[in-house]
C-alpha cells in the first residue's frame, strides 16, 4: 500500500504563494497519474490539478493560471506551486492518484488564505 505524506501548507495573505509537497512511498508512484485535491469546510473534496506519468498537466478552472503541478519521479514526490492565492483557496490539500481507485489518503496539509 502506498503511503502519502503532504506538507508545505500554512497561513498566508491573499496574493502570496505556497509550495506543497507530497512524498509517496513505493515505486509505483512513477507509473501513475497523480493529482492534488482539496476539501474546504462543508464542501466535497475536489480535484484541482493532475499530472500524468510523463508530465502532461490539467487544471481546474478555479486555479488555472495560478497553480502549477509537477512531479519528480526519482524522488517519488509531487508538488503544487500555488501563486496569487485567494481566500477561496482555503482548504485541506491532499494528493492521490488522478485516475482509478484511490490509495489511502494522507493527513493532508492545511492552507489558509486570510488577511
Amino acid at each position: 500500500q502506498v503511503q502519502l505524506v503532504e506538507s508545505g501548507g500554512g497561513l498566508v495573505q491573499p496574493g502570496e504563494s505556497l509550495r506543497l509537497s507530497c512524498a509517496a512511498s513505493g515505486s509505483i508512484f512513477s507509473i501513475n497519474a497523480m493529482g492534488w485535491y482539496r476539501q474546504a469546510p462543508g464542501k466535497q473534496r475536489e480535484l484541482v490539478a493532475r499530472v500524468t506519468k510523463i508530465g502532461t498537466t490539467d487544471y481546474g478552472d478555479s486555479v488555472k493560471g495560478r497553480f502549477t503541478i509537477s512531479r519528480d519521479n526519482a524522488k517519488n514526490t509531487l508538488y503544487l506551486q500555488m501563486n496569487s492565492l485567494k481566500p477561496e483557496d482555503t482548504a485541506v490539500y491532499y494528493c492521490n492518484r488522478a485516475f482509478g481507485t484511490w490509495w489511502s489518503w494522507g493527513q493532508g496539509t492545511q492552507v489558509t488564505v486570510s488577511s
